[in-house]
């Protein structure tokens, strides 16, 4: 796998730079890029209507529509109400969303949150709602209140208003609190009250290493080493092939934990643990990946039949984890699965209004109705699919808000050599400060519905003749599928950009100067479950367009999941194998179209109705595969020539960009 080999690289070229610590001497952290201050990038286009339609939901509602956990209630506002993870996580995506849209309103909304969990912070270090716990409570609400868990999203929260901020009470407060815990962990180990937080640790471990950076405090490495013992062995799990396994980890566990190994590295650096992680994502997709980039969990792992659920929660935090672990090796496999995640799977998981989300997703989902008419590991009362406020369980509902905000903030970082880097594409803008001067970056692109990507600088003090232009480094990342990419300064001669490799560009900038990148998106298909056929071009995965048809659903008064949700019916067939296509040339198999005046005309385009892509396909319709319950049925393995005995005819079928679509096939039989 490509991965390993880049991770390799980096393991022999972090070692190199660090060698062995004279005495006295700190020990650094190994990373390639940071972020920039939260609220330096900015999202433009199709991006910035995307946080606003974000804003205007339920991401500024949530205490409004759910109000009885996350309203004025929550423990961690001081009241008496839930004590656990809903409150924070929510939070921790409304945070980034205020600061980058620099929206007062939403900062306001958020600012009790900070101070009523600074000013919780008792003698000991420890701080929460658990510091003063109503007695009223039940024993397993007190039991999770105590829990290191929700602390450890709390801290995330902390870690971006002080990146936002700079406000000087959080560092002081983070060292009192990891003080703590390295003496309270021994007798009090991370699953003394639930055992989210042994999964969850790292977390906690990425906040301790970061406070480290800021402090230099030598101590802070013992405990992250603590917390990497206590913790859910996942170098162990993916070295020992434990994804091949049904039910062996649970869904947002794996998300999360897929960059515990990575993160530790970073302190240790030990090869041992980026093998690790490399051989866990070659078993993900052999086991259990879709090629949205999620995977069969619904709770736990469920491999990678395209009927199985993904949990909205492991969608968005995989993303996060993939940012982290971009950010610690430099290694653009990562870059290219998160955008794979965001421009797919994210967008198709939550309404256009973002008033409603849903708990699974399916691959191959033909229909979305309440019941238990599937094969899930847990089915949430029959509500796991529907689009709702509250359907499934309501983690998803708190937890989605960080996708998009966390997203945008990574996509320009600062270079540990001094530069700036576009590590994943998307209409932007960034300012930081370079060599004494101010530099703006403005990222003009349609992308991922197209390859064009135009960069223009804004230097600042650039004024007196002998101080024309500003020195450092650009890295560029060309993305694994961008064969034959190239890359223009202004009027320049082009140059070519290696696929999967980052382009490195030093030179003196000057105000107004203007990089262009081309990366060809050619299509491409791979072979998945039963034989199936998925068809990708560039960062975007193309589906069967199924007619929709939403239909208010009344909940029974039994149910815990609010008045109503969204149920949507196929209005056009869906049972189609693909036909007549060249595998080793599939550019020549299909005919990609683009309608320019709705890609210039719309800033949304995550529906059927905005969507600009349409790709045609031949296909014939397969009688025989047809509904079992409210879902497709087992997906044929490979449809054979007697097809044609029966005379069925063949088609011409659309596909359109998986995120845009409701219901659809992206998982194709073939027909021979």
């Amino acid at each position: 796998m490509k991965t390993l080999l880049h991770l390799l690289c980096a393991t022999v070229s972090v070692c190199l730079l660090t060698g062995c610590l004279k005495e006295g001497e700190k020990p650094t952290i190994a990373k390639s890029y940071s972020m920039l201050p939260l609220g330096s990038v900015k999202a433009e286009g199709w991006l910035l209507e995307t946080l606003q339609r974000q804003r205007d939901g339920l991401t500024s509602r949530l205490d409004e529509e759910f109000g009885d956990v996350v309203g004025p209630r929550n423990g961690w506002l001081g009241g008496d109400g839930d004590q656990w993870e809903r409150g924070p996580y929510w939070i921790d995506g409304l945070l980034p969303l205020a600061y980058i849209l620099e929206d007062q309103a939403l900062i306001d909304k958020v600012q009790p949150w900070i101070e009523w969990t600074l000013a919780s912070q008792d003698s000991s270090g420890f701080f929460g709602p658990a510091v003063d716990l109503p007695n009223s409570l039940p024993g397993l609400q007190r039991n999770k209140a105590r829990d290191w868990w929700p602390r450890m999203v709390m801290l995330k929260v902390l870690r971006q208003h002080y990146e936002a901020t700079g406000d000087e009470r959080v560092m002081p407060f983070l060292v009192k609190y990891f003080r703590y815990q390295l003496e309270t962990l021994p007798g009090k180990p991370l699953d003394t009250w639930t055992n989210w937080a042994k999964y969850r640790a790292c977390d906690n471990m990425s906040v301790v290493l970061w406070v480290y950076e800021q402090t230099g405090e030598k101590w802070l490495l013992d405990l992250v080493e603590l917390l990497h013992k206590q913790g859910f062995d996942y170098t162990g799990l993916f070295t020992d092939g434990g994804l091949g396994t049904f039910g062996s980890v649970h869904c947002v566990n794996l998300a999360q934990g897929f960059k515990e190994p990575v993160v530790y590295w970073s302190m240790v650096k030990d090869s041992t643990y980026l093998k690790a992680v490399a051989k866990g994502f070659e078993d993900l997709r052999k086991y259990d990946a879709y090629p949205n980039g999620m995977f069969g969990g619904d709770e736990c792992l469920h491999g990678n039949n395209p009927n199985q659920g993904s949990e909205l929660c492991a969608a968005v935090e995989l993303m996060f984890s993939l940012e982290e672990m971009l950010r610690i090796t430099g290694d653009n496999f990562y870059a290219d699965y998160l955008e794979k995640v965001a421009y797919n799977a994210l967008p198709t998981q939550i309404s256009d209004d973002f008033m409603a989300k849903q708990y699974y997703q399916q691959e191959n989902q033909v229909m979305i109705k309440s019941g238990d008419g599937h094969n899930f590991d847990q089915k949430q009362e029959g509500t796991a699919l529907d689009f709702g406020i509250r359907s499934g369980y309501t983690c998803c509902l708190a937890n989605f808000h960080q996708g998009w905000p966390k997203f945008v903030q990574n996509l320009w970082l600062r270079s540990e050599d001094g530069g700036i880097a576009a590590m994943c594409y998307g209409p932007s803008s960034a300012k930081m400060e370079m060599n004494g001067h101010t530099v703006c970056v403005n990222e003009k692109t349609y992308y991922p519905f197209d390859g064009k990507v135009e960069i223009t600088f804004s230097i600042s003090g650039l004024d007196a003749e002998d101080d024309s232009s500003v020195s450092f480094p650009l890295h560029l990342r060309i993305p694994g599928w961008a064969e034959g990419s190239v890359i223009r300064i202004n009027d320049d001669e082009p140059l070519a950009g290696v696929a999967g490799q980052n382009l490195k560009l030093a030179r003196n900038w000057k105000d107004g100067d203007k990089v262009s990148l081309d990366f060809p998106m050619h299509i491409k298909t791979e072979r998945w479950y039963e034989k199936s056929v998925s068809i990708e071009r560039g960062p975007l995965l193309y589906a069967l367009r199924i007619g929709e048809k939403w239909v208010k659903h009344q909940y029974s008064p039994k149910q815990r999941h609010g008045d109503f949700c969204w149920e949507v019916y196929p209005t056009s067939p869906w049972n189609y194998a693909l036909l007549n296509f060249d595998e080793a040339a599939p550019d020549s198999s299909f005919e990609v179209a683009l309608d320019v005046e709705k890609l210039l005309n719309n800033n949304w385009y995550w529906n059927l109705e905005n969507c600009p892509l349409t790709m045609k396909a031949r296909a014939v319709r397969i009688p025989w595969w047809t509904m079992y319950g409210t879902e497709a049925g087992p997906l044929p393995y490979v449809v054979k020539r007697h097809y044609r005995d029966l005379d069925i005819p063949q088609e011409t079928i659309t596909l359109v960009p998986y995120g845009c679509t409701t219901l659809r096939i992206a998982e194709f039989p073939v027909a021979r």
